[in-house]
């Protein structure tokens, strides 16, 4: 075999794993994701639902998402998206939840964004503020369907593999993890910082405006005595002088 002949053959051999390595990943690349991927439980957070267009020929033109009945959320707005509808539905739960926020016996069940277009080789972000999140489970998983202009309908229903593998069709995943030592998760990390640091800097402001006040008050007070006592020796020396005169 010439060198020329196997230098050929090896880039061929390259370039048919490297096409299947691709043609491998890139499924795994294109389907709808939530961002950001995590969150604290018992706090509020805004994700958004990542949409890319897998097609060639066709726009997604809808997309459903499933929230979770089982772990609900008390809370849930939408930011509206220019072009595109959006449907919030609310329904009666299997079972009344209760959160620090009462009993739930409704929650918000599905969102549905529709009438715009995600053409091909283009994404959308559909951003959604909620909360509180839940404190007894680790994850929420938000079953998701997009449908395409050509009446394609694709599920991302899949629940994350107990092995860590990503299943075919992965249904957006939001991980829940456990509350900072410092916070519950609703801000109060940060609102909590500027008051404990202010116990700390007021008595280095207090005592050294204290000193400065008394430190001007015994100088005025000094100025004043000696004032006094050369305007009592001035008059001690006229008397002398008006007695020797006399």
């Amino acid at each position: 075999m010439s060198l020329t002949h196997a230098c050929r053959r090896l880039a061929a051999v390259t370039a048919g794993v490297t096409a299947l390595t691709l043609g491998l990943a890139l499924p795994a690349l294109a389907h709808v994701t939530i961002n950001p991927g995590s969150a604290q439980q018992g706090g509020f957070t805004k994700v958004a639902f990542r949409v890319p267009n897998e097609r060639d020929d066709a726009s997604t033109t809808k997309l459903e998402v499933t929230f979770p009945t089982d772990h609900p959320l008390a809370f849930v707005s939408v930011k509206p998206v220019p072009g595109w509808e959006v449907k919030v539905v609310e329904g009666k739960l299997p079972k009344p939840v209760t959160t620090e926020y009462g009993e739930l016996t409704e929650a918000v069940t599905k969102v549905t964004w529709s009438g715009g277009k995600i053409d091909p080789g283009q994404f959308q972000e559909f951003e959604v503020s909620m909360g509180a999140l839940p404190t007894d489970t680790d994850q929420l998983v938000f079953p998701t369907t997009q449908t395409y202009s050509g009446g394609e309908v694709v599920k991302w229903a899949d629940e994350p593999k107990a092995d860590g593998s990503e299943p075919e069709r992965p249904a957006p995943t939001l991980k829940l993890t456990p509350a900072s030592a410092e916070g519950d998760g609703h801000g109060a990390v940060a609102s909590a910082t500027p008051s404990a640091a202010a116990p700390a800097s007021a008595p280095s402001v207090a005592p050294a405006a204290s000193v400065e006040s008394s430190d001007g008050t015994a100088r005025l007070l000094g100025g004043a005595g000696l004032v006094l006592g050369i305007a009592g020796l001035v008059v001690g020396a006229l008397g002398l002088r008006r007695g020797r005169a006399s």
